[in-house]
């Protein structure tokens, strides 16, 4: 029936649209039948697929000024409705109406100035009821101010629905009635605002992720021993008298691959790639597979790991830790002096890992440490192997032209109350290169092998980077004199990976480098091998993460299933579910990485707090048209704001990417060296304020001003408060 009405709307000559008129045409006489019918019109009518005018009359929202689409609120008030990639409208504050940020909604287009203005006319679905907030008092009664900067309303709660919250809690409330105000429900207390670590799990909640596993899956892995069961080694390769070796970071906890590396008589290397069989351990359909599929990745946070698995997986049975059995998937590898891959297995096995090594000590090792080479004299000669081998395949891959970006990342350093002490520099050592070499390596080769199998896979695929966005990058590196040997329209990893060697060494290279990886495709899972234009391979997916990726540990069972077990029974059902957790994996993923770096941009907001008044040399890396955007050699960024450059006014050239001074013709460009000073730092907005040396601003000397006389203020009531304890006493 729904689909005989749209069809019937569809034709634009036909004129008898009311709801009695489009029954008749559709031969609904029956009563019941005509009830079913006026329920699907108003449940069409409110997933905006179809529209009433004034008359009463029903038509399809695009044969009127009628647009869905989902809505993306500023800050200050106004918003944007995304339809389509080609179609998107301007939503002026007065004609938001009751609608949040993330509300798919319908709109209708207004005469305006510009074509591209719409208004509000209604939310068909809400994106979220969930909001995280800290609780506080107003005049009369207890509202929440919701975290979230876009959201600028306040959250009623009344007496019966706090239980137990009181003003200063973080909380996690509960939407229950839109008008005539916001009326909410706290469903869970975080903590006292200023408790450690309250901070960081707000922003988990709110991208509501749950750092506690359900009961079913506590219930589930609570017979699971920390031993292997040895009936199983009798169906694998026993690979335990081998010299294999984990190398991570030092604070890690799981250890999920792990190396072997020999030569052969012909003067190949044979590696081995030994990753943790978690497939093992988690069967299909388990609550422990299902609390892993939603999950998708496991977090990383600066205090913190929320984990895909419990840790008596990820920690325990599944770790290949030091000096015990554990049942692994190895992919072992003949590669010839030219880096090509011979010949290769995928087979069960079991291993024991003869050290924990970190990357820190296989790089003082190759650095020629003497009491670790002597230390761990029995595999000092495996890591120059290892060297050896690496270096050969990275010489492939430039060759083949894979863009190796190298872009400096911050790591936060907190204490044990959650407060940043320090923002340095991730290390990035000949160790980390091996270990990813050799990663890269089993990867393609799994993927190369499925692919030519022809059954259903998962795959990691990266796309080219889109026509607009690679030309806004030219044009951003035009200025500092790099230009695209290729075509845009037809561009190779190889034409982008030359402008990041041509600007090795210089100042502006770690700038080029993220400015590259912004305007990149997102690497996604799907299930089509459809290449990696980031590693300029045909053949790509992810195996060797299964403890912290459920790709990985799809692959896994997907291995198991073909190759191990043989079995071909289940090639439909693999065909129709590996598309959803694909996408699924993909938006996990995402999740992840904007839980990761909101917690990151807080904490280096946090940790600039404490440095407002003192002055970092850094570089421009972006400019735009309200200011230019500095980083600083730890990867901290922040903004100097066009008005506070006093000197001049300064006018944006959009073609150059650069400020340009009117009277003086000073210049600010991209990659320019400069001295800057912090003078603001919100923890709660994650932003940054600079200003250029030399070019202070009345109005931050008023705020300077003004938070050191609080301060001032603050530290007499305190010095008050104990002299009056001391007279009480």
């Amino acid at each position: 029936m729904k689909e005989k009405l749209i069809k019937l709307l569809e034709n634009p000559i036909y004129n008898k649209r009311r709801i009695n008129e489009l029954a008749e045409e559709l031969g609904i006489k029956d009563t019941q039948d005509y009830i079913e019918f006026i329920k699907m019109v108003n449940y069409l009518e409110d997933c905006g697929e179809i529209v009433r005018d004034h008359k009463n009359a029903y038509y399809l929202i695009n044969q009127m000024r009628f647009f869905k689409g989902v809505l993306s609120l500023h800050k200050k008030g106004f918003g944007f409705v995304k339809v389509d990639e080609t179609t998107e409208f301007y939503i002026n504050e007065k004609n938001i109406k009751d609608a949040f940020n993330g509300d798919t909604v319908l709109v209708e287009r207004i005469n305006s100035q510009s074509n591209d203005e719409a208004k509000i006319i209604r939310v068909v679905e809400r994106s979220n009821s969930r909001y995280v907030g800290e609780l506080k008092k107003g005049n009369r009664d207890l509202f929440v101010e919701v975290d979230d900067a876009s959201f600028n309303q306040r959250i009623y709660i009344d007496n019966a629905h706090l239980h137990g919250a009181t003003a200063g809690h973080q909380v996690v409330v509960e939407i229950k009635a839109y008008k005539p105000y916001l009326k909410g429900n706290v469903i869970s207390i975080l903590g006292h605002k200023d408790d450690p670590g309250v901070d960081i799990l707000s922003i988990v909640e709110k991208h509501n992720v749950d750092p506690e596993f359900p009961k079913e899956v506590y219930k589930q892995i609570k017979n699971i021993s920390e031993e292997i069961n040895p009936s199983d080694i009798k169906n694998r390769i026993d690979l335990r008298d081998e010299l294999v070796v984990t190398i991570d970071g030092d604070d890690s906890k799981d250890f999920d691959d792990a190396i072997s590396l020999r030569k052969l008589e012909n003067g190949h290397y044979y590696l081995g790639v030994h990753i943790a069989d978690v497939s093992y351990y988690v069967e299909e359909g388990s609550p422990l597979d299902v609390e892993a599929l939603k999950r998708g990745t496991s977090i990383y946070l600066v205090d913190r790991v929320i984990p895909m698995l419990p840790h008596k997986l990820s920690n325990g049975i599944c770790s290949l830790n030091e000096g015990v059995d554990r049942y692994t998937i190895s992919c072992m590898m003949e590669i010839n002096r030219n880096g090509e891959i011979i010949q290769h297995e995928i087979i069960p096995s079991v291993i024991r890992s003869n050290h924990r090594m970190t990357y820190n000590k296989v790089n003082a090792i190759l650095e020629g440490d003497h009491y670790l080479q002597k230390k761990y004299c029995d595999c000092t000669e495996l890591f120059y192997m290892m060297k050896e081998l690496s270096d050969i395949l990275i010489e492939k891959r430039n060759i083949r032209g894979a863009i190796s970006f190298n872009v400096n990342e911050g790591k936060v350093l907190v204490n044990q109350k959650g407060k940043p002490v320090d923002v340095v520099l991730r290390e990035r050592g000949e160790s980390d290169k091996i270990i990813e070499s050799f990663m890269l390596c089993a990867n393609e080769t799994v993927a190369e092998h499925f692919n030519w199998m022809d059954v259903p896979f998962i795959y990691r695929v990266h796309e080219p980077p889109k026509s607009d966005k690679l030309r806004q990058f030219i044009s951003m590196v035009k200025p500092l004199g790099y230009t695209l040997k290729g075509s845009i329209e037809k561009v190779y990893s190889k034409d982008l990976s030359l402008i990041l060697a041509q600007s090795e060494g210089k100042d502006e290279h770690d700038i080029l480098s993220t400015m590259l990886l912004r305007c990149m495709s997102k690497a996604r899972y799907d299930e089509q091998c459809l290449g990696h234009f980031g590693l300029a391979d045909d053949y790509y997916t992810h195996f060797t993460s299964p403890i912290r990726r459920y790709p990985d540990l799809l692959v896994h069972r997907l291995i198991r299933t073909y190759l191990f077990n043989k079995d071909y029974s289940n090639i439909d059902h693999f065909d129709e579910i590996i598309p959803k957790i694909a996408q699924s994996s993909s938006d996990a993923e995402r999740n992840a990485v904007d839980i990761e770096r909101e917690v990151d941009d807080m904490k280096m907001a946090e940790f600039m707090s404490y440095h407002i008044g003192e002055e970092y040399e850094g570089i421009i890396s972006s400019v735009t048209s309200f200011g230019f955007f500095v980083e600083l050699p730890n990867t901290i960024d922040g903004l100097v704001h066009v008005n506070d450059l006093t000197d001049d006014y300064y006018i944006y050239d959009e073609k150059q990417m650069m400020l340009i001074g009117e009277h003086t013709k000073s210049i600010y460009k991209l990659g320019d060296k400069i001295k800057v000073k912090v003078v603001d730092a919100n923890k709660k907005e994650r932003t940054i304020d600079f200003e250029v040396v030399g070019k202070s601003n009345q109005r931050h000397k008023q705020k300077a001003l003004y938070i050191s006389n609080q301060k001032k203020k603050t530290k007499g009531n305190k010095k008050g408060k104990k002299n009056k304890r001391r007279r009480a006493r």
